[in-house]
This record gives C-alpha cells, sequence and structure tokens, in this order.
C-alpha cells in the first residue's frame, strides 16, 4: 500500500514540514499510524512502503526526515530490520513500531541505533507528536555533530598537508623577498596536488619550484608532497637540471603506484649576481617577468610533464637576463583556468597580463591577494581547481606583479 498525504493547511505555517515513511505491511495498522499523525497537529509528508525493498528505493530517491520502522516486514524482521534500515539511511531519525507483547523489542531496537520506540495500541496522537519531533530533533544534531566532527578533521589533515606542500623558505644570505599562497579548489575541500618551494643551496643561488600532480585530493596531496621534499632533498645534495629531474620522475613512478598520476612543474634558479634565471619546464608553462616597465610571460624550452614518458629524459634549459629589480611569478593553472568574466572562453595568459594590468601597485603579498581575489570574481566558481603561486622579488620593489 502506499499513500502520500499532507497535514491539513491550517497547522501553524512556523511548523516544520516532517517527512515521513512509515514502512508497514498491515494496512490497518498503516491507516491507524496515519490518523494519529493527523491528529498531532503536525505539517507532514506521509509515504507508506510495505517492505524494505520498496523502502530501499524510496530513500535512495526521496530525503526523509523519519522512518516509523515496523519490526515484523516480509523480507526482514527484528533488530535486523532496524540495522538495514540505519544502513540505508544512517542519518535518518528512526522510531520502531512493536507490538503489545514484544518486551524488549523496543529497547533492543533503540541499542541497535532507532532513536525510539512506540508501542502499538498504547500511542496516543500528544505521545506520537512528542517522540516524533524529539527523534527528528536528535537525529539532526547528531548529524550535525558528525558533520563538524568531518570538518574538524578535514581541517587538521589540510593543515598537515599544506605543511608539506608549503614549507618555510631555506633562505641563508639571499635577499629575495618570497611570497606564496595556495588555495584549495573548493571551499572545505582537501588539498590537491600543487606544490612549492624555494631553497639557498651551498652555492648561494636560489633554487625555486611550482609543481601540480594530477587530479585532486588526498592521493594527490601526497604524491604533491613527496615531489617537494624529493625536489628539496636533492637540490640541497647538489643535483641540478635534467639530472634532478629525472630523480623526482623515478621518485613519481615508484611513490604512484598503480594510478597513473604525473606532474608538471618549473625549476628555476637565481643568480643575482650574474643577474641570469635559468628555467627548466617539464609540461608546466613559463613564470611571469615583471619590471618597471610591466609584467610579461618569459619564452623558454619545454620538457614532457614527469611521469608521462619516462624514456624520453629530456627537459631543455632557458637562461633569462635578469633586470637588477624585478620579480619573477611561477603558478599553477589554477589561477588561469576560470572564466573570464561573462565570456565563454578561460582567463588564460593573456587575460591574467591584462588583469595585472588593470591592478594598482602594492606591496608583493597584497598584489597576489588582490589578483587572486579579482580571478575568482571573473570565475564566479564555475571552474574549480587547485591555485599555488610564488612570488621572487628581488632590488627595489617593482610597481606592479
Amino acid at each position: 500500500m502506499t499513500s502520500t498525504t499532507t497535514a491539513a493547511p491550517e497547522a501553524a505555517a512556523a511548523e516544520p514540514m516532517y517527512r515521513i515513511l512509515l514502512i508497514e505491511d498491515d494496512e490497518g495498522d498503516a491507516l491507524i499510524v496515519e490518523e494519529l499523525l493527523h491528529d498531532t497537529g503536525l505539517r507532514f509528508t506521509l509515504t507508506t512502503r510495505t517492505t524494505l525493498a520498496q523502502a530501499r528505493t524510496e530513500l535512495a530517491g526521496n530525503p526523509i526526515d523519519c522512518i516509523l520502522l515496523d519490526l515484523h516486514l516480509p523480507d526482514v524482521s527484528g533488530v535486523n530490520a532496524v540495522t538495514s534500515v540505519r544502513e540505508l539511511a544512517p542519518h535518518t531519525a528512526v522510531i520502531v513500531l512493536t507490538g503489545l507483547s514484544e518486551d524488549r523489542a523496543g529497547t533492543d531496537a533503540m541499542a541497535a541505533g532507532a532513536q525510539d520506540y512506540l508501542v502499538k495500541g498504547k500511542v496516543e496522537a500528544d505521545l506520537l507528536q512528542r517522540t516524533l519531533r524529539y527523534a527528528v530533533y536528535r537525529s539532526q544534531t547528531e548529524r550535525a555533530s558528525a558533520e563538524a566532527q568531518a570538518a574538524r578533521l578535514r581541517a587538521e589533515e589540510n593543515a598537515r598537508l599544506e605543511r608539506g606542500l608549503l614549507p618555510q623558505p631555506m633562505l641563508d644570505t639571499s635577499t629575495v623577498k618570497v611570497t606564496s599562497r595556495y588555495l584549495p579548489g573548493a571551499e572545505m575541500a582537501l588539498l590537491g596536488g600543487d606544490f612549492l618551494d624555494v631553497v639557498e643551496g651551498d652555492d648561494g643561488l636560489l633554487h625555486a619550484v611550482v609543481g601540480d600532480v594530477s587530479g585532486h585530493g588526498p592521493d594527490a596531496a601526497a604524491l604533491g608532497v613527496c615531489l617537494r621534499i624529493a625536489w628539496r632533498s636533492l637540490v640541497l645534495g647538489g643535483h641540478r637540471g635534467n639530472d634532478l629531474l629525472h630523480l623526482m620522475e623515478r621518485i613519481l613512478m615508484a611513490e604512484r603506484g598503480s594510478q597513473q598520476l604525473f606532474a608538471t612543474c618549473t625549476l628555476l634558479t637565481l643568480d643575482q649576481d650574474a643577474g641570469t634565471a635559468t628555467l627548466h619546464l617539464a609540461g608546466h608553462h613559463e613564470p611571469l617577468l615583471t619590471t618597471e616597465a610591466g609584467t610579461r610571460e618569459l619564452t623558454a624550452a619545454h620538457g614532457i610533464a614527469l611521469g608521462i614518458v619516462p624514456e624520453i629524459r629530456s627537459w631543455p634549459s632557458t637562461v633569462i637576463p635578469l633586470p637588477a629589480t624585478g620579480a619573477l611569478t611561477l603558478y599553477t593553472d589554477g589561477l588561469t583556468e576560470g572564466h573570464n568574466g561573462n565570456k565563454a572562453e578561460r582567463l588564460g595568459v593573456e587575460g591574467l597580463l591584462a588583469l595585472i594590468g588593470t591592478l594598482p601597485p602594492t606591496d608583493p603579498a597584497a598584489h597576489i591577494d588582490l589578483l587572486i581575489k579579482e580571478t575568482h570574481a571573473l570565475n564566479a566558481g564555475r571552474h574549480s581547481d587547485d591555485l599555488a603561486v610564488l612570488r621572487l622579488d628581488w632590488g627595489s620593489r617593482p610597481s606592479g606583479l
């Protein structure tokens, strides 16, 4: 038997609407429950299903606030009925309907996860009203508590991953100002596989990396942390250029397991004395160079991303002359792949440079924050990707990013 019933319209508008699923195979008992619900004065919708199988379909397609459950159904009975329903709807209030002769059935049902129980033949409208309200309130409170706990765990996990993905720069004598930012692709999401780092080697040169592991979530983030730590260790151990990228690729392939993850990255070595920057691009885009004349994208040779065709092992270097004063900005594609306002196309590098040209001059940290804010405003939430930005300033501060 299936029925959907709504309380009388004169019910108070402030009263919440309870979506109730009655799982009961006895038509007479189902009719009594429906009449009692009308007598409670509650606003409700009632859907009746006669088997657990029918209830499973209902729960899969519709939100339910409270389940009224008979313990003796054609396809399940007793405590098994409660556990089965709880598995189907773990965050929905469950009130068990027991018989007069079932002394322990109600307490056993609550031990199995039901919020409360009612004895058939002893239920009055006032009791049903109080029981239903309390059961739904308790279920909602438990769900809110579980969601809060999950949010705390996500925040703690993000903090641990962030420490691995965004380390403190290791600078000894360098006067370069380092500014970095990282944002996950969605609010409350786990960090993805973007990573960055900056260290000063024993040779006095400044070494930087920005990378992006394919995919999102904890697996990509864990691999990003691994590659970032590997990069720092290898750089401090004296590895450079193709040798460094080859070793990083070997580590990536060993750590990714059966997942076909790959990574793009930009390696940069900044030599202030020589006034040069040496770039190695592994499937990644070029950095931006800012001078007193403005901001432009550098031109550099490209190599293949790590983990796609390991046999190639070719990442050509490009040496860029630098002005006495300037800034280099390395970033992942989360900064450029969002939409460009109301237009259908992506922002892209050209749109990013045009946007930078409109921003007022300010200090590096404020400038990056404003740039990220403006790109997010243009995107309006239509594209979601992780975003990492690393900016290196030397000499007097340029007037723009």
